[in-house]
């Protein structure tokens, strides 16, 4: 898979974290970074340790992941919720 190479470590990072959220379709992450299921599957079977890989397909897989647009409800028209604040770049945390 030759687009991944093209990727820093910090997209590469939010490729997979998408790829986690389960409300977050694999539409997005194609929409976003031109990346197909299939290839962001091949970017998650590399990145990821074999256990976390399979737990990660069994879940894409079942009936929990709304990770296809065809299985989510037809009302849910967005990639973030509205309720989501914006991401600061240069914010950091305080306990």
């Amino acid at each position: 898979m030759s687009k991944t190479k093209e990727w820093s470590e910090r997209d590469q990072d939010r490729i997979i974290g998408m790829a986690w959220e389960d409300r977050t379709p694999f539409e997005a992450i194609l929409f976003q970074f031109g990346l197909t299921e299939k290839e962001v599957i091949q970017l998650m079977r590399r990145s990821l340790k074999p256990t976390s890989f399979k737990r990660w397909r069994k879940r894409v897989n079942s009936g929990v992941s709304q990770k296809h647009l065809k299985k989510r409800n037809p009302e849910i028209d967005r990639f973030k919720c509205s309720r989501q604040r914006a991401i600061s770049q240069n914010k950091i945390s305080k306990r």
